[in-house]
């Protein structure tokens, strides 16, 4: 299973909680260690959109997947 695949399963598990508030986390590319994602939906513009990244997405993704150094929110355009 590459890295992509493990991020991927990984946030499967995170999902129902993110997705329970009316959000969700799109994958978008793994480079050099840090997992970039996107937020969608009411995460979009979220004030807890940094506690959800950093202490909830962040810490699983490096609990679960080895060579996961960091989670960094980057905005994609195509999404919106």
């Amino acid at each position: 299973m590459t890295i992509e695949e493990q991020i991927e399963q990984t946030l499967d598990k995170i999902r129902p909680f993110i997705r329970r508030d009316g959000g969700d986390v799109k994958f978008l590319r793994f480079d050099n260690g840090v997992v970039y994602v996107s937020m969608i939906g009411a995460c979009q513009g979220c004030s807890l959109i940094d506690t959800t990244l950093t202490q909830g997405i962040e810490v699983i993704l490096m609990e679960e997947v080895p060579g996961v150094l960091g989670v960094r929110l980057e905005n994609d355009p195509s999404l919106y």
